[in-house]
């Protein structure tokens, strides 16, 4: 679709693959992409394989957007909320094969997908931000709270800790740990298939009901935060 956004659609599975050649940063550039590429997913009635290049799925928001002016950081952070958002409600199955990093927003984006395959290897994923000086968002202090367990939502969200892929999965970054990238395309791949068998108007039915409180405080805490 673009140059850091690829999408290819094989028997009902849209893959949407990052990679703007460096650490997949979450650009407004990059937002925009991932919108754009739910966009067709969602035209096409597709299953969401989303994924990022080699070794890295996102290392989140780009840091440079926090020198610009009060504007720009709202609207970039606005864009990542509502990214972190339409995952959560998205009307269709989304798999997430995370082949390394996921920091920050990276890690925001990871958990908002239905099911997440991630890669056994010297990789780090979490929650940095305390660590570097930002406050986390309302949105992500929502979303971490429904899908990290409690002990890891406490501490991942307040000390800043990045960990390795096997104590990501304790904590509730990662459904299910592969041991190699082939392993994880493999897998990834094979769910996500697995899913367009489903009924997808149960999915999304069930969805919007089992999620309903996070989607309306993730919705409320951006609207709150960055305006509507």
């Amino acid at each position: 679709m673009t140059e850091l956004v690829t999408y290819r659609l094989d028997g009902g599975v849209a893959t949407i693959t990052l990679d703007d050649g460096k650490a997949n940063v979450m650009s407004e550039d990059m937002l925009g992409a991932i919108a754009a590429a739910l966009d067709r997913a969602e035209a096409d009635r597709a299953v969401v394989l989303l994924t990022g290049r080699a070794r890295v799925f996102s290392a989140g928001y780009d840091l440079a957007t926090f020198s610009r002016s009060a504007d720009d950081i709202r609207r970039t952070l606005r864009a990542g909320g509502n990214l972190v958002h339409r995952l959560l409600g998205f009307p269709y199955p989304v798999v997430a094969a995370c082949p390394g990093h996921a920091i920050a927003q990276g890690a925001f984006t990871l958990l908002a997908t239905d099911v997440r395959f991630g890669v056994a290897g010297d990789f780090k994923l979490g929650l940095n931000e305390v660590a570097i000086g930002l406050t986390i968002p309302h949105y992500g202090v929502e979303l971490a709270r429904h899908r990290l367990t409690a002990p890891g939502f406490d501490r991942a969200a307040n000390t800043g800790i990045l960990v390795a892929p096997e104590e990501a999965r304790e904590l509730g970054f990662l459904d299910v740990l592969t041991t190699d990238a082939d392993d994880l395309r493999t897998r990834a791949t094979a769910e996500a298939h697995r899913l367009t068998g489903i009924d997808f108007a149960a999915h999304t039915g069930t969805k919007l009901r089992v999620r309903a409180q996070v989607l309306a405080a993730v919705r409320s805490g951006i609207d709150a935060e960055f305006g509507g």
